[in-house]
């Protein structure tokens, strides 16, 4: 069936209600993207962040009157912003998309493997992972940078929270390169629920445990990760201070170049720097808990 495509340039205050009204209005599907080539810093948990200029795009059947849509459109966002109709011949959408994601190794054994492609190396280290509601596929440099980590270093037996658990991408790398136990930790549900699931997929639901931030286990940890923002990775160094064992370490991430050495000074009471990478301008900073005095 072919399809009519609506476009929208807007602005990030009206990108909200504009994508709300195409989907009321029968919208098979709405997008957002970047208008302006502006970064955006990988969302903390329980965020959605937009950019300023914002392109949204509405994807309708052309059985239904584009007119109509305009016209109702125009009653609900004053004023409407610029736009533009494209037709569009028929595909199978769901291979378009998926043709954009394929399987990627970090390290030397680690493969994140979408379900639709046959893992490249059967033998190594393959988690399975599809795009979803939940961040974290390993396409970002953050991650990268922290799934990179966990496959030189895991080795057998490591107890792991993952602060900020997203898709539980960290936690499942985590466990199938032996860890024993591993909280995923998250203040957003679907965060959680998607944890749990991949979790199930990778068969290692019964090491995993995905929990809200307020059912933190007490016991002390082998590795704390957080793969966050620098804002609130500055306000839990104490919080990972309290359950990180005497030379463990604490592995963040989702830190811009420009604020390591921000993070390094709040981390300092507690920790030792113990090794620091880079990627497009993220940082990876690897602190080992100093022992008891």
């Amino acid at each position: 069936m072919p399809w009519v495509q609506l476009t929208f340039s807007t602005e990030k205050e009206t990108a909200p209600a504009l994508s709300d009204a195409l989907s009321n209005l029968g919208a098979a599907s709405v997008t957002l993207q970047d208008a302006a080539d502006q970064p955006l810093l990988e969302p903390g948990v329980g965020e959605t962040p937009l950019w300023q200029q914002v392109i949204v795009t509405g994807l309708f059947s052309t059985e239904l009157n584009t007119d109509a849509i305009i016209l109702a459109l125009s009653k609900i966002i004053t004023p409407l912003p610029h736009w533009q109709q494209t037709h569009l011949d028929d595909k199978v959408w769901e291979r378009e998309w998926m043709q954009h994601f394929h399987a990627m190794k970090f390290g030397q054994r680690t493969w994140i493997c979408p379900s639709w492609e046959t893992p490249p190396e059967p033998d190594a280290i393959n988690i399975l992972l599809d795009p979803g509601l939940a961040f974290g596929t390993g396409t970002h440099a953050t991650t990268a940078l922290c799934l990179e980590w966990l496959d030189e270093h895991i080795k057998s037996g490591e107890t792991v929270i993952d602060f900020g658990c997203g898709s539980g991408i960290l936690g499942i790398c985590a466990l199938k390169h032996g860890a024993a136990k591993v909280w995923g930790i998250d203040n957003d549900p679907q965060a959680i629920t998607a944890t749990a699931e991949n979790a199930r997929k990778n068969q290692v639901d019964d090491k995993l445990e995905a929990i809200l931030p307020g059912q933190t286990p007490s016991q002390l940890v082998d590795i704390v990760m957080a793969n966050i923002l620098a804002a609130p990775l500055l306000e839990l160094a104490p919080l990972f201070a309290d359950h990180t064992k005497p030379g463990g370490f604490v592995v963040l991430s989702g830190i811009l170049d420009s604020q390591a050495q921000t993070i390094i000074n709040a981390y300092q009471p507690w920790f030792q720097l113990n090794t620091e990478a880079q990627r497009d301008n993220w940082v990876r900073l690897v602190f080992e808990r100093r022992l008891a005095q």
